[in-house]
């Protein structure tokens, strides 16, 4: 007997908030009919710490401790140097992966974090039309077979690049950026239905990145943003721009769903949400400083150096606006030589790894870093309760509240040891919709300038799930499901042998079993990367 239809359609940072309230106000028919005939939940789990890596987990069922990734520069291992990564450098493969040289067909596009593989019987697209990183190059688009890229460009054209942020931008290039949005949107439609038309595939994962971007975009002119009450922009109806991207990923998804067979499985997906918050790059760097968790070379230290000679030469205030005019990856760079030749190695015990929102502190650590020293066990415990104390002590000088929403310590959420790759903490700012200039602590007060990438949304991290279908329970509300536990629950779903490596179990609350195919056994181990 073959197992129903697979379909997985993936809403990039969908705020739960968002499609709740557009729920109820009748704007999202097609998302609220999954709800109505099956059930729904929020998604949690120690994946989501920060969002890149967060869809390489859940296709994967691979944790970040043993994946790695966690953010498009990392410290390159060994060394105090950062390097550029992409979710590919992982190299965990997503779940579909499994069904190479089988008979099951797939249909693929723009799966977010995954890039297209050989040797799977159908048609995959990745990377035709998702959310790029500022100032870094655009992922390579990739398709198999090869051949389909020319049916693709004939079909809806070539491909549409919107930047997620526009620095110093006009709102006539936000407007322009909204009706591209919505004809990538429908473009995408588009090419959901014509792969569905040409065969009739047993997996379907289609993935819709405008959300994310139209959020970014126009977070500012949503009702309550520093925009909306310009006239001109309730004129253009961009006060209404992020519903109206909702809207349109979901009426093609009411069309795509009128194209599958009634007996297909069908999740709708969201890893994350939005919230107010500015870039806090330089409030991590401070607070490692000026509370002596990271110490600078003194004197001639460094002075062979040119760019530290430089640095030492121009005032403060002038650097920092000198950055703020900088690419991304130049200011990536200039940290990198800043933190590498300018700091007293035998003296840091820890230091923050450059990062715009969520923050980064690494543990000098002895045996792990090129200088550390840090001794493992208890100093190491120790350091991260007084770091985290420290943290937690911070308060925002204009409200008077805690600066800081959570701290997550990595060796506790992964039940791990110091990780090789991972930051050792995870800090979450809480939501603010000003730029936290100055934070207090007892002991200093933190001050950060302004950067050249001061975008004033970021992300909450709880996403959402709906689903529906033969083999799903319409049994409401779920409650809290791992994000690591779908990807065995898929592979079930298809009646796949699951894989020993995958640490999420199957969400049996949602799955009606009698409906399902029995699957083959456990494989013992995970089959070579294909």
């Amino acid at each position: 007997m073959k197992s129903p239809p697979l379909v997985i359609v993936g809403l990039d940072a969908g705020d739960a908030g968002f499609i709740q309230r557009w729920i109820q106000e009748g704007d999202l028919p097609a998302i609220a009919s999954i709800m109505q005939r099956g059930c729904w939940g929020r998604i949690c789990g120690s994946e989501l710490v920060c969002t890149q890596g967060s869809w390489l987990s859940f296709f994967s069922g691979i944790s970040r401790s043993e994946h790695g990734y966690y953010y498009n520069h990392q410290l390159k291992p060994g060394t105090y140097d950062l390097q550029g990564l992409t979710a590919r450098d992982a190299q965990a493969l997503p779940f579909w992966s499994h069904l190479c040289g089988g008979s099951r067909k797939v249909a693929i596009i723009d799966a977010f974090e995954t890039h297209a593989l050989e040797g799977l019987p159908g048609l995959q697209l990745a990377n035709w039309a998702v959310q790029q990183q500022y100032n870094t190059a655009p992922l390579p688009v990739s398709a198999e077979p090869i051949g389909l890229l020319p049916d693709v460009r004939r079909l809806v054209g070539e491909q549409i690049q919107i930047d997620v942020f526009k620095p110093n931008g006009h709102s006539r290039e936000d407007l322009e950026a909204y009706h591209l949005l919505l004809r990538r949107v429908e473009q995408k439609g588009r090419l959901g239905r014509h792969f569905l038309m040409r065969d009739q595939s047993d997996l379907v994962v289609i993935g819709f990145s405008e959300a994310h971007t139209a959020a970014h975009r126009f977070w500012d002119y949503r009702p309550g943003g520093i925009h909306y009450s310009n006239a001109a922009n309730k004129e253009h109806h961009l006060s209404d721009a992020i519903r109206d991207v909702y809207q349109a990923i979901d009426r093609e998804m009411g069309l795509l769903l009128k194209q599958l067979p009634d007996k297909a499985n069908i999740f709708i997906i969201s890893l994350f949400g939005m919230k107010d918050q500015y870039p806090t790059t330089g409030l991590i760097e401070a607070f490692c400083r000026q509370l002596g968790y990271h110490v600078l070379s003194e004197g001639t230290a460094g002075a062979l150096n040119p760019l530290s000679s430089v640095r030492r030469i121009i005032p403060l205030p002038w650097r920092a606006r000198i950055s703020r005019l900088l690419p991304r990856r130049v200011q990536d760079l200039l940290h990198a030589d800043h933190t590498r030749n300018d700091t007293n190695w035998a003296k840091t015990r820890a230091f923050a790894v450059p990062s715009l929102n969520t923050s980064f502190v690494r543990v000098n650590l002895r045996g792990r870093e090129p200088q550390g020293i840090v001794e493992r066990g208890h100093e190491y415990e120790r350091l991260l309760n007084y770091i985290e104390a420290d943290l937690q002590q911070l308060v925002d000088v204009r409200t008077g509240e805690p600066a800081v929403e959570k701290v997550t310590r990595t060796v506790e959420v992964f039940h791990c040891c110091p990780p090789p790759v991972l930051p050792d903490l995870f800090i979450e700012w809480k939501a603010a919709s000003h730029f936290l200039e100055r934070v207090a602590h007892p002991k200093v007060e933190l001050v950060q300038a302004k950067q050249f990438y001061d975008r004033s949304s970021y992300h909450s991290f709880s996403g959402l799930v709906a689903a529906a279908g033969p083999s799903i329970r319409a049994c409401g509300h779920l409650g809290e499901v791992s994000l690591l536990d779908f990807a065995p629950t898929f592979l079930s779903l298809m009646g796949e042998p699951l894989l020993q490596k995958l640490t999420g179990r199957v969400i049996d609350q949602m799955i009606h079993r009698e409906a399902m195919v029995p699957r083959g056994p456990t494989w013992p181990q995970e089959p070579g990367e294909v």
